[in-house]
């Protein structure tokens, strides 16, 4: 897995590719994941097996591995 590190303070835009029957997730519900990773002001949009998520990182810089269902990540 890559890794990424989000910086306090910045807001991220996030490539999701889903597979399988995590297709069927609702956008709330990739909104609510990111929530408990600790982003807030989370917005997620599309359907099927591509969306695009948007966030900010209010918490302290913190480097970990991204889940294979993010394919892209870029600070906005």
């Amino acid at each position: 897995m890559a890794t990424f590190t989000v910086r306090q303070g910045k807001r991220y835009r996030a490539t999701i590719v889903l597979k399988g029957i995590e297709r069927w997730a609702s956008n709330d519900t990739i909104a609510e994941r990111l929530r408990a990773a600790g982003f807030a002001d989370v917005v997620v949009s599309g359907m099927g097996d591509k969306r695009t998520a948007e966030a900010a990182w209010p918490g302290p810089d913190n480097t970990g591995e991204m889940p294979a269902q993010v394919a892209d990540v870029v600070e906005i």
